[in-house]
């Protein structure tokens, strides 16, 4: 049986998955008596009682994958950092040619569990332009942007020094992005957008995630679009798998290279 455009669950006959839930996924529309639901985001499937998403479960093949997921992050960032060292190398030369201050913007963001820790970017503002809160998003033809910013921020590889934040642990190659605390979309701080927020910070933040894997990124005023955002990174969190972070690191890849539509 529908209920508003997802689907209830029958417990003596397991998941039926037979409607989908569109970019506004469930919002407030979730029968309060208990009864589990399913939704989906770009093919994900969602649970969700009460108008909540459901925790993942801690099984063992969630665990042993994790541990997996860990050493993977480490062996290829090592590995992408020394074949990328070239052109990290002249980044930071172009940036310390073309504009007064330093070649890397540090920012606190939210990590696993609302923990929070510093992350990298090439800094791609001009000096004492950028707010280091974050609260405020940059916007499409921002003039605290530099030329070389623009090209970086448009191709993602301001994003690189964040390698250096999977080595140490604060971040995975897959996974939510990091927001800083206090993120702002839609006007409205994220939490009073999307009481659900924290179900998010379930897992650690990555460079790309299944909502950047969708073509969802970047600043928005969209309150329909920021919540998709949430309910995207929600979907991979209940349905992590290693062969799922293959899938996104490929989709993410012909999205920046070869499409073009990173951003």
């Amino acid at each position: 049986m529908s209920v508003d455009g997802v689907t209830k669950v029958s417990s003596g006959r397991g998941l039926s998955m037979r409607s989908s839930i569109g970019i506004d996924a469930t919002h407030g529309r979730v029968p309060s008596h208990g009864v589990p639901v399913v939704g989906r985001q770009n093919g994900l499937p969602i649970l969700w009682s009460n108008g909540m998403p459901r925790p993942a479960e801690a099984t063992t093949g969630r665990r042993f994958q994790l541990v997996l997921k860990r050493a993977l992050d480490v062996t290829l960032t090592v590995s992408a950092l020394l074949f990328l060292l070239p052109l990290l190398i002249i980044v930071a030369m172009c940036i310390r040619i073309t504009s007064d201050g330093p070649v890397l913007f540090r920012q606190v963001r939210e990590g696993y569990r609302g923990q929070r820790f510093v992350a990298y970017k090439f800094r791609t503002m001009w000096m004492d332009m950028a707010d280091p809160s974050g609260v405020s998003q940059t916007l499409q033809g921002d003039s605290r942007v530099t030329p070389l910013g623009r090209f970086l921020r448009r191709t993602s590889i301001d994003e690189l020094p964040q390698l250096l934040n999977v080595l140490k642990g604060d971040m995975s190659l897959v996974g939510p992005r990091p927001h800083v605390p206090g993120m702002r979309a839609a006007k409205r701080d994220y939490r009073e957008l999307v009481p659900y927020y924290d179900a998010r910070l379930e897992m650690l933040p990555g460079l790309t995630g299944w909502a950047q894997a969708n073509g969802l990124r970047g600043p928005t005023d969209d309150a329909q679009k920021a919540k998709a955002r949430i309910d995207h990174d929600i979907a991979y969190v209940q349905n992590f798998s290693l062969w799922l972070d293959a899938k996104i690191l490929v989709k993410t890849a012909v999205r920046e290279f070869i499409t073009g539509t990173g951003h």
